[in-house]
């Protein structure tokens, strides 16, 4: 198929091209240039924050796509340029939400999409405000709305969880044989999403009518507590996990708006499952096994 990713020199999105490229897709990609692309992708220049010049381009371009992905909307203006923009140029776009939309307590366990309160957090709220565009207004076009939590994989740093959340030094902080601080102990729950799973379940949405107008929670297969997130990378590492105990109140009391991270983060897939959508399912283990050595890789 025809694919156009918004973001393509991203983390997700650089990951989302070169496993459509694998697939054997043809996939442009909208970027300002700024970095490296993955080889085999089309480029299309432009900055979508730049309104008039990104319709301008988009149009210009004369091209219409089988799919769009959008992988850096986060506002509800960047969703309403996308109904405006790709109607009539696309049978259908997937926005990459988060699961930061829920609200973080209380809240059931496991949280389905049929849950329906959301945080007050910034950047959880600016995508579920995102959502309510093409909820409302996106009758334009066939969308559908992906949930991920934590996304792990080469490309991006390590690190889960404050105070060790992408932490590019967080390999050698365990060769070092340091503490991790980590809030709760460690001990809340997770299900992390590897990036290639994620960016196979974007692309089977594609021409699925059973996910038009649909959100689906787009967690990994594994239920782990993020202390063990850490403990499998110091194991790949051949080193001891060592957990210092962050109060979640002396957290808060710094950093309000980590409130997201204290809740665990569980998610129901039947929606998924039953509208015949791929659901992620690399081990957690083996993901994070690949992840560590292309960190090592990049470091030698």
């Amino acid at each position: 198929m025809k694919l156009l990713i918004l973001g393509g020199s991203g983390f997700l999105s650089g990951t989302l091209a070169r496993v459509a490229l694998a697939q054997g897709h043809d996939v442009s990609v909208v970027t300002r240039g700024q970095r490296p692309l993955p080889a085999g992708v089309k480029p299309i220049m432009v900055d979508r924050k730049d309104k008039d010049a990104f319709a301008s381009t988009i149009s210009s371009a004369n091209q219409s796509w089988d799919l769009v992905a959008d992988c850096i909307c986060f506002s509800p203006e960047d969703a309403e340029q996308d109904i405006t923009v790709f109607a009539g140029l696309t049978k259908h776009l997937v926005f990459v939400s988060t699961d930061s939309v829920y609200q973080e307590h209380p809240r059931p366990f496991p949280v389905s999409e049929a849950f329906e309160q959301f945080t007050q957090l910034s950047y959880g709220q600016n995508k579920r405000k995102a959502e309510e565009v093409f909820i409302n207004l996106g009758q334009k076009l066939n969308w559908t709305i992906l949930r991920p939590g934590h996304i792990y994989g080469p490309g991006s740093e390590l690190g889960c969880l404050p105070e060790h959340s992408r932490n590019p030094d967080l390999l050698g902080h365990l060769k070092a044989n340091k503490p991790l601080r980590l809030v709760g102990g460690g001990h809340f729950l997770q299900m992390p999403v590897f990036s290639e799973d994620l960016a196979r379940m974007i692309l089977d949405c594609a021409g699925k009518p059973s996910t038009y107008g649909q959100i689906f929670n787009a967690p990994g297969p594994d239920i782990i507590p993020s202390w063990r997130y850490y403990e499998i990378i110091a194991e790949h590492l051949g080193v001891e996990l060592k957990v210092e105990e962050v109060m979640i109140s002396d957290l808060l009391k710094r950093e309000p708006g980590r409130l997201q991270f204290c809740s665990h983060r569980v998610y129901s897939t039947e929606a998924a499952k039953n509208a015949g959508l791929y659901r992620p399912d690399t081990p957690v283990e083996k993901g994070l096994k690949i992840h560590v050595d292309a960190k090592l890789k990049a470091s030698s």
